[in-house]
């Protein structure tokens, strides 16, 4: 069986760091992934998907990346169930990472390449903002 995730985008958000009872650090991400076609209005569509990092990949995550930092992920897809506090059932799919580049640099706005150009983004832009839920999520 093969469970492998490889996704390239936009934070949405500034990480979110936690430590679990034990002490183990966990950092909390999504990041904004355009569809590589057009809707039928001629749109790109996005896709905001939730990243959690564990150890310390999620120290470095949380020390070096902000809103707006151009990502690539490895990792596995992972889907947990939990009650609400509606008392409704509900289902949390998100990438847990194994490995996480960074993509451009922490200003990449004003670097600019060899080429010139600025480099991360070809189009220039940052992410749209992420309306997912606030509901916390039990670890």
């Amino acid at each position: 069986m093969l469970n492998r995730v490889v996704l390239i985008g936009r934070l949405v958000r500034d990480p979110e760091m936690r430590y679990t009872p034990s002490g183990i650090a966990s950092v909390r991400m999504s990041i904004a992934v355009q569809r590589p076609f057009a809707n039928q209005q001629g749109e790109r569509e996005t896709d905001f998907i939730d990243l959690r990092a564990w150890r310390k990949l999620a120290e470095t995550c949380a020390a070096h990346l902000k809103k707006g930092r151009l990502i690539a992920v490895e990792g596995r897809l992972e889907v947990r169930s939990f009650d609400g506090q509606d008392g409704q059932r509900r289902r949390v799919y998100e990438v847990v990472a194994d490995d996480v580049r960074f993509l451009d640099r922490a200003n990449s706005q004003a670097a600019a390449g060899p080429s010139g150009e600025p480099e991360g983004d070809p189009y220039g832009e940052d992410p749209p903002d992420y309306d997912g839920p606030d509901e916390p999520v039990p670890f």
